[in-house]
């Protein structure tokens, strides 16, 4: 991914918010999930995908929230 110019400040703070994904894990096998981001804003990932390469699963970030309910939880009401 191309993050493009930025000051040391915003980058300081982009790495913590990528910091705190990098404690993600699946919540099917407990591996480690890949991050690839599609939007940022400020210091947040906006929108992007978290990566189980184990499962082959992928979890949606969508306006800040990454979901991680498995798979077959997904879409359901409560």
């Amino acid at each position: 991914m191309s993050v493009g110019r930025r000051t040391a400040e915003q980058a300081r703070s982009a790495r913590v918010k990528r910091d705190l994904m990098e404690i993600l894990v699946c919540p099917v096998c407990k591996g480690e999930l890949q991050l690839t981001v599609d939007e940022e804003r400020g210091d947040e990932i906006v929108r992007g995908t978290l990566l189980c390469p184990r499962e082959n699963e992928r979890y949606p970030i969508e306006d800040t929230i990454p979901n991680l309910l498995p798979p077959d939880m997904r879409g359901q009401h409560v």
